[in-house]
């Protein structure tokens, strides 16, 4: 039996009006590019791993002179997970809004960061790579458009067996109509005009099936999108840009993401 607190709980989580979105920038003395990095960390959509995936990704892409924003986006709460309830202004399209609204601001304030407007990147990993890659599919073709996206070890189908229902559920909620998950399963909905992809996982990967991935490169090799995919035997997963997190193997994707980057900005 649910004790009267308890409903009270559950009714102010249904009902709470969530924050608006939270962008903390990390900016290198020099950034000879010009390049800028929107960081999404991490979290099946119901919380965000702000250490790991997100303050640690930035330092690294600052130490590396490029400047770097971690975006706290909208997402269901611990709450939510908990109850199993959705709350609201947290679930789609609440992060894309956010992310769409971190693109135009981080590029408004292009002169002050020291980086150039049309340089603007995405890095997301988990279910931040859902949400960088759903951006670069929405936007694409338009002023807010990004410049790369950096979907790590993403979650990218919403229907597919390989599907990572918890993810779902932190987007979606608790039931949502078939029609939305197709619109949100990322391999199904590639523009042939999709800024550049960088692509990576693990094959063991405890969370996220690594077929993912295999389904977002596909259907970039089929669009003809240009894209680099680094594909792991071990890494497992949420390690972001931590090296005692991971493998050797894994990390190197640290190197690989700086040569692309270079190559990119050419």
């Amino acid at each position: 039996m649910i004790s009267r607190f308890h409903t009270i709980l559950l009714v102010l989580l249904m009902t709470v009006n969530v924050q608006a979105y939270k962008l903390t920038a990390y900016i290198p003395q020099e950034n000879p590019t010009g390049t800028g990095v929107i960081v999404c960390p991490g979290g099946s959509y119901f919380w965000l791993d702000k250490a790991t995936e997100g303050k640690g990704v930035a330092e690294w892409l600052c130490q590396n002179g490029i400047a770097a924003f971690v975006l706290e986006y909208s997402h269901g709460g611990w709450g939510a997970f908990a109850f199993h309830v959705r709350t609201k202004g947290r679930s789609f399209p609440a992060g894309f809004n956010d992310l769409h609204a971190a693109l135009d601001s981080v590029r408004s304030r292009a002169q002050e960061y020291g980086i150039r407007e049309d340089r603007v990147g995405c890095m997301g990993f988990s279910a931040g790579g859902h949400l960088v890659m759903h951006a670069a599919e929405q936007l694409a073709g338009t002023p807010s458009s990004p410049f790369f996206v950096a979907p790590m070890y993403p979650v990218v189908s919403m229907t597919h067996p390989c599907t990572h229902k918890r993810s779902r559920r932190g987007l979606l909620g608790e039931t949502s109509s078939q029609a939305l998950k197709d619109s949100l399963s990322l391999e199904n909905h590639v523009p042939s005009n999709c800024p550049p992809v960088f692509l990576m996982n693990c094959n063991d990967d405890p969370i996220v099936h690594y077929h993912n991935a295999e389904l977002l490169d596909s259907a970039l090799t089929v669009r003809q999108v240009p894209h680099h995919y680094e594909h792991y035997q071990t890494g497992g997963h949420g390690f972001g840009a931590t090296a005692e997190k991971t493998t050797e193997e894994a990390i190197q994707w640290k190197e690989r993401f700086l040569a692309w980057l270079k190559e990119l900005v050419k």
